[in-house]
């Protein structure tokens, strides 16, 4: 039969076990900056951080091992609300809606050239192990639809 005709399965290996969402692969820098050495080897080298904010697991692998958020060396957002969502720089979701209250985009700009610039260690700062400069937009833009 030709293969053009022949849908090809689903990888399922990089949903999250417990709410399906679709992880993002991490390397390994980023699961020693916010797991113990024994939660590290609990996943395979292949792992996934699990974005949606209210499940449990933090990370995730192919064998459906997971870790749980609140294994993690540090707090991290979306797991912690409360936590920066830049953890390089420290901006807030409050700093955020400050821009939004105030009608400027003053704080989100300025994070946002800092972010693209070598000052920003995201590998082993944010737990996805990638920038948070599309968090950081869709934050304004939630916000600012709420306003």
């Amino acid at each position: 039969m030709n293969k053009a005709f022949v849908k090809e399965t689903d990888d399922p290996g990089d949903r999250c076990p417990l709410c399906g969402s679709k992880g993002q692969g991490v390397f390994e820098a980023t699961l020693k900056a916010f797991l113990s050495a024994e939660a590290c080897d609990e996943l395979s080298e292949s792992a996934y951080f699990c974005p949606h904010a209210t499940c449990e697991v933090a990370y995730f692998d192919r064998f459906e091992r997971t870790v749980a958020a609140g294994c993690l060396s540090r707090p991290a957002y979306p797991k912690d609300p409360e936590a920066p969502i830049c953890p390089c720089f420290g901006l807030t979701c409050e700093d955020i809606e400050a821009d939004v209250d105030e009608g400027v985009v003053t704080r989100v700009r300025a994070h946002l050239e800092r972010a693209q610039s070598d000052e920003a260690h995201c590998t082993t700062k944010a737990p996805s192990g990638q920038s948070c400069v599309a968090a950081v937009q869709q934050c304004f833009m939630r916000l600012r639809g709420q306003s």
